[in-house]
C-alpha cells in the first residue's frame, strides 16, 4: 500500500504524536472533507501534513493549528508547492474559532491527538454557531461513545453533550498500522454537523451541562441518587422523566427537558 509522508520530524511521545501515512485512508478523508470553492478550511494538528498536502493540493489554500514548533517550518516550506497556507501557531484549546471564522462558516477537519480529543471537541463546541461540519479521526472507542444510542453499554456524557448540538455519523475505522507509530487502538473517522442555533432547544447550557455530568458522575445510580445534589425526584418526574431510571437509559431529548425544567425554576441546585 502506498504511503504518504512529506518530511519526517520524529513523533513526539509527550504530545501522544501518531503520523497518518496510509495513502488509501488519506484519499478517504480527503474524499470525506469533499472541499468545495469558497470553503473555509481549518485543520487541527496537522503533523507532518499527511491530510495538509492532499487537501492543499485540492482546495488551494487551508489554516491549519500546530503547537509543536518544530513542526511550523517544515509544514511552510512544504507547503509551498500545493497552495497558500496559513498556520496558527497555538495550544488548539486556546484558539478563537469564532475570531478565525471571521464571520464565515468553518469546516474542520484533523487527526485529533488522542489524549486530548474530548477537551478538544467541548472547545469546538463552544463554536459550534461558527462550524458547518467536522471531520476528525480519534480513537475508535470515543467515536462509538460518540454516536452510542441510549441503552448501549458506551452511552454517557459525551454521548449526550455532542448529540444534543450535533448530528454524529461515524464514516470508517482506521488500524494502527496506517500511522507511524502505531497507536495501540484502533481509530476511526466521524462526520459531526452541527444542529441550526434555532433548533437547539436548550434554555441555558450551564444547567444542561450541569445535569448531564452528574447523571453521568455515578453511572451505576439512578437518577433519584446521582442527581440529588442537583434536583429532587418530583423535579425528574415533572420532566417525564423516570427517577429509578439510570442515566444510560435517558434520551438526549429527556435530558433537554429535565435541564429545562430546572432552569425555569432557578437553575440546578449547587
Amino acid at each position: 500500500m502506498s504511503r504518504y509522508q512529506p518530511f519526517s520530524e520524529p513523533p513526539k511521545k509527550h504530545l501522544g504524536q501518531h503520523f497518518l501515512h496510509d495513502r488509501g485512508i488519506i484519499d478517504k478523508i480527503v474524499r470525506a472533507v469533499d472541499p468545495k470553492p469558497g470553503d473555509l478550511l481549518v485543520e487541527i494538528g496537522p503533523g507532518q501534513g499527511a491530510i495538509t498536502f492532499p487537501l492543499l493540493q485540492r482546495h488551494g489554500e487551508l489554516t491549519v493549528v500546530e503547537f509543536d514548533r518544530d513542526l511550523i517550518a517544515p509544514l511552510t516550506e512544504a507547503a509551498q508547492a500545493h497552495g497558500a497556507l496559513t498556520i496558527i501557531h497555538r495550544d488548539v484549546l486556546k484558539v478563537d474559532f469564532t475570531e478565525v471564522a471571521s464571520g464565515s462558516m468553518l469546516r474542520l477537519v484533523g487527526n485529533l491527538p488522542y489524549n486530548l480529543s474530548s477537551p478538544i471537541l467541548f472547545h469546538v463546541l463552544e463554536h459550534a454557531s461558527v462550524v458547518r461540519d467536522m471531520v476528525f479521526m480519534l480513537q475508535k472507542e470515543v467515536v462509538d461513545r460518540m454516536a452510542a444510542a441510549p441503552g448501549s453499554k458506551v452511552y454517557g456524557r459525551l454521548s449526550v453533550m455532542l448529540q444534543a448540538y450535533c448530528s454524529v455519523t461515524p464514516l470508517f475505522d482506521v488500524p494502527p498500522g496506517a500511522f507511524h507509530p502505531p497507536p495501540k487502538v484502533d481509530s476511526a473517522v466521524v462526520r459531526l454537523v452541527p444542529h441550526a442555533s434555532s433548533t437547539i432547544d436548550i434554555a441555558d447550557h450551564a444547567t444542561f451541562a450541569h445535569v448531564v455530568r452528574d447523571a453521568f458522575g455515578q453511572r451505576r445510580k439512578t437518577l433519584r441518587n446521582a442527581l440529588s445534589k442537583v434536583c429532587d425526584s418530583a423535579a425528574i418526574e415533572a420532566a417525564g422523566v423516570r427517577p429509578d431510571a439510570r442515566a444510560e437509559q435517558i434520551r438526549v431529548e429527556d435530558f433537554v427537558r429535565l435541564a429545562n425544567l430546572l432552569h425555569a425554576r432557578g437553575g440546578a441546585q449547587s
